[in-house]
């Protein structure tokens, strides 16, 4: 591998921890001493690199490029073992490469990180008393850019810290006005190609960010649950029930039929009959379908068309109407009839406790299910029926599939391979809007009709329209309030840190920087986001550039405790970064961490890693 050398191929990056080691020494400026004391070394000697313009980094056509591009941290981020590990491996590529004679680019930034900063946003109002939903979006906005000018560039002050040397002259950031252009024409241009649409269909909500997520943003976790036996009272009888099994309760107010399997022998004789759902006594349909399992539970299904992805397909099937009971926040509507304004966990007891009173509750086993919690708030998902902006994806992945199958772009370890070609060969539809204020705005222009055209510009939209609807030219537009998924302008970065006016315009072929630096060479990244944002890099990659925007992926491993468990602050099993630095030195914790960081595997740190770091260190200044 030309651009990462020997010691990361063979997955010790030890080896490459000594450049940067040996760079940050000077013993002719300093004090002979049998103790090294990195306080009186880095601060200095960072202020004068960063003085001298040393991470600075021109197009030269005499020397080949090398070039990073940093994985953006969110705004709302601080340093975290993860970044500590992250940038320590890039950090050794970029330097060594400098060695080497390289035009070596490092290329720092920020993602705006829609549903976090938000969330961030209305913490910070509601300590001052005031509502987001008393604000105009405009206003609301006012305090989100405040919010980012305050705290935004706080991580990037922590890298320098940790003795990073990007080329800080080319931060950038996915809301700058450029880069926001890029993503609206990507938008746009895209939408015109017949890749992105609009569609009714079932998402998954996150009832704490209020916005819609695409599957990817889902976390799936097996959680110790409870199944709760009901009976449904057959209409006309007196002492005939239907028991059915559910784990959620909650949702019955939005049942609209009972299927059985037409071959269960036990419910033949219910063909065409209907029941009374326990607690409301609204009657609904008993239908049959192959797709029940007889030796589920007790082979009855309640269908809740409105509240499951499948039951709203049999809905679709059975023609069943859909009845949402659910408001964004996960509490109760007035069409549940009961526990109105109630959290669906707090009306999944009270109900229970109804049903068990009025004899409708049979009984109650422990249950193993599988949960989906949202990556970005890690609430409890909600399938729910919604109009969103769809990015039809099996249209545009075929080279990016390829590319990674054929080695045109290395995943290192290979063992990622056929995980990436899984997610690839069985790709979906990918939900990019997103119902918030903070992000890039839907290019879309509505009438009072619901008619719609899609427009980078009001006054572009107002032309389109004419063109589009010529007998209501005279109707008042406003465009879509909602905003796209962070991956949407995320996936551009290899290309717009360079030049963001290339997107959407064919005849741009693209600035000197881009030309120079594109493909850049390695992406250091952490295998979770193989998706999210590595494969979506490499399809917009070869849609607007028309080959890899890398050429090597270095997935490290997550970084645990000797206990073997994930760092967290929840835990209390992650140390500060910045404490740890100022205790051993930012090169101690580096060497520390590269200790033990093959490629693709999980790190166990210890801080005994990092004394041997420190022990290192003095050795060579001795």
């Amino acid at each position: 591998m030309n651009c990462a050398g020997p010691a990361l191929k063979r997955g010790k990056p030890i080896a490459l921890g000594l450049v940067f080691i040996f760079l940050r020494f000077n013993r002719r400026y300093m004090s002979l001493s049998t103790k090294y004391n990195p306080s009186e070394v880095e601060i200095k000697w960072y202020q004068y690199w960063m003085e001298k313009g040393f991470f600075r980094s021109r197009p030269d056509p005499s020397k080949d490029p090398f070039c990073i591009v940093i994985p953006p941290p969110n705004v709302t981020g601080v340093l975290h073992m993860g970044h500590m590990l992250n940038n320590t491996i890039q950090d050794v590529l970029i330097r060594r490469a400098r060695m080497q004679g390289k035009e070596a680019c490092w290329v720092p930034g920020t993602d705006h990180a829609s549903i976090a900063t938000e969330a961030k946003v209305v913490a910070m109002l509601r300590e001052r008393g005031i509502k987001k939903s008393d604000l105009t979006r405009e206003d609301f906005l006012k305090f989100a850019w405040e919010w980012r000018e305050k705290y935004g560039g706080i991580i990037l002050e922590q890298l320098k810290k940790l003795g990073a040397s990007c080329d800080w002259e080319r931060t950038k950031f996915t809301m700058d006005p450029d880069y926001y252009d890029a993503v609206i024409n990507v938008f746009v241009d895209l939408y015109k190609k017949g890749y992105i649409y609009r569609g009714l269909r079932m998402v998954n909500w996150d009832p704490v960010g209020k916005t819609a997520l695409s599957d990817d943003e889902v976390v799936h976790k097996e959680v110790t649950s409870k199944l709760y036996y009901i009976r449904y009272q057959i209409e006309g009888s007196d002492d005939e029930f239907l028991t059915i099994a559910t784990v959620r309760p909650e949702t019955i107010m939005a049942d609209t039929a009972i299927c059985v399997n037409p071959n269960d022998q036990r419910y033949k004789h219910l063909k065409g009959k209907r029941a009374l759902i326990p607690l409301i006594n609204r009657s609904i349909p008993v239908i049959e379908d192959e797709y029940v399992a007889m030796d589920f539970g007790t082979g009855c299904l309640k269908v809740t068309p409105a509240h499951d992805v499948n039951d709203h397909e049999l809905g679709k099937k059975h023609k069943l109407e859909v009845i949402d009971i659910l408001n964004d926040d996960g509490t109760l509507n007035e069409r549940a009839q009961i526990f109105v304004g109630e959290d669906r966990f707090v009306a999944r007891k009270k109900i229970t406790r109804e049903l068990d009173g009025k004899g409708s509750l049979a009984k109650v086993e422990d249950y193993l299910s599988n949960v989906g919690f949202s990556e970005r708030t890690d609430a409890v998902i909600e399938p729910r029926l919604s109009l969103q902006w769809f990015l039809e994806m099996k249209k545009i992945t075929g080279p990016a599939l390829e590319s990674v199958m054929s080695d045109e772009v290395r995943l290192i370890p290979p063992k990622f391979k056929n995980t990436y070609r899984h997610w690839m060969e069985n790709v979906r539809d990918w939900c990019i809007s997103r119902q918030l204020w903070w992000g890039h705005r839907i290019p879309a222009w509505y009438d009072g009709d619901g008619n719609y055209v899609v427009a980078r510009t009001h006054e572009e939209a107002l032309a389109e329209y004419k063109r589009k609807f010529p007998q209501h030219s005279q109707m008042k537009l406003f465009q879509d309030p909602d905003v796209m998924d962070t991956w949407f302008s995320a996936w551009l970065w290899p290309m717009a840190v360079f030049d963001t006016t290339i997107f959407g315009d064919k005849g741009n072929k693209g600035n000197a920087d881009l030309n120079y630096y594109y493909p850049t060479n390695d992406l250091v990244t952490a295998p979770e986001i193989l998706f999210f944002w590595v494969a979506r890099m490499i399809i917009a990659g070869y849609e607007y550039r028309g080959e890899k925007p890398f050429k090597n992926v270095y997935l490290t491993g997550i970084v645990r405790d000797t206990l073997g468990r994930k760092m967290s602050k929840s835990l209390g099993n992650s140390p500060d970064p910045l404490h740890l630095i100022a205790q051993y030195g930012a090169d101690a914790i580096r060497a520390g961490m590269l200790f033990s960081a093959p490629a693709g595997n999980d790190l166990l740190y210890d801080e005994k890693l990092v004394e041997q770091g420190r022990n290192f260190a003095n050795k060579i200044w001795n």
